[in-house]
C-alpha cells in the first residue's frame, strides 16, 4: 500500500540517508497507527526524537505533504491527514480507474526483467508480512502497484498513483477492520502472471477484484485517537 514509494536506486538514496530515515520513520509511523490522523507533528519534538536538524525534519514533512498524507497550516504546523470518509471513497475510485488502464498498458509493455523485479517487490512484501511488519508490507504493496505504472510507461499516471497510493495506506491504516494485507501475496501474484501472458482483460478483472477488498475491508465509522510524538517512537529510544 505505499511513499512517494522510493523508485530510485541505492546510490541517489545514500546521498540522502536523513531525510529519507527520517520520512520513512514518520511514514511507518504513520502507517503503524503509532501516529494517528490528527496528530500534530511539531518540528522541535521530532527533531530531539530523531536527532536530526530541523531542516531534515522540515524535508520529511514536505515530502508526505506532496503524498497527502501530512497537511501543513500556515501558523498551525504539520499534522497527520484524516481524509474524511467521503474523500475516503473518492480516492479509491480514482485509483480504481487508474490502475485497470495501468494493468492494460503494462499487458502490452511488460518484459521479463519487469516480471522479475515485479516478484522480487512481492518477496518482499510477504517477507514484511510473514515478521509481522504490516507498515512495512503496505509500503512494499505500494511499490508494487507503483511499479507496474512505471512499466506501462504513462508519466502521468505514476504521477496520479504515487500519491493515490500513499493516501490509501493512509485509508486503510485510518479505517481497516482487520485482514487488510492478508490475501495481497496471492492477489498480486495471479494479477502478475496474467500481465506476464499479456491477458489485458484477466488482468483488469483481477486488479478491480484486488482493489474493491480494500473498500470491504473499510468501516468509515472508526474514528481513531489521536497519539503523543514521544510515545509513538518511544522504541527509537
Amino acid at each position: 500500500m505505499f511513499q512517494s514509494l522510493p523508485t530510485q536506486g541505492p546510490k541517489q538514496d545514500a546521498a540522502f540517508d536523513e531525510p529519507m530515515d527520517a520520512y520513512r520513520q514518520l511514514f511507518d509511523g504513520i502507517l503503524s497507527q503509532r501516529l494517528a490522523p490528527g496528530t500534530k507533528l511539531n518540528e522541535v519534538e521530532l527533531t530531539l526524537l530523531f536527532g536530526v536538524s530541523r531542516t531534515l525534519i522540515r524535508q520529511a514533512l514536505q515530502r508526505l505533504q506532496l503524498e497527502h498524507v501530512v497537511e501543513i497550516h500556515k501558523n498551525r504546523g504539520a499534522f497527520v491527514a484524516a481524509p474524511s470518509p467521503d474523500l475516503a471513497e473518492q480516492i479509491l475510485l480514482a485509483r480504481h480507474t487508474i490502475e485497470l488502464a495501468v494493468v492494460g498498458l503494462a499487458c502490452l509493455r511488460c518484459k521479463p526483467t519487469d516480471v522479475q523485479q515485479l516478484q522480487h517487490m512481492i518477496d518482499l512484501e510477504q517477507s514484511a508480512i510473514d515478521q509481522g511488519d504490516m507498515a512495512t508490507a503496505l509500503r512494499r504493496s505500494g511499490e508494487f502497484h507503483l511499479q507496474l505504472a512505471i512499466v506501462a510507461g504513462n508519466q502521468p499516471f505514476v504521477h496520479a498513483l504515487r500519491g493515490l497510493i500513499s493516501q490509501t495506506s493512509l485509508i486503510i491504516t485510518m479505517y481497516s477492520h482487520g485482514g487488510g494485507n492478508a490475501c495481497a501475496r496471492d492477489e498480486h501474484s495471479l494479477l502478475l502472471d496474467a500481465v506476464r501472458l499479456g491477458d489485458e482483460v484477466l488482468s483488469q478483472q483481477l486488479m478491480a477484484h484486488h482493489l474493491g477488498h480494500i473498500a470491504e475491508g473499510c468501516d468509515f465509522t472508526q474514528q481513531p485517537q489521536v497519539a503523543n510524538l514521544k510515545g509513538a517512537f518511544a522504541h527509537l529510544s
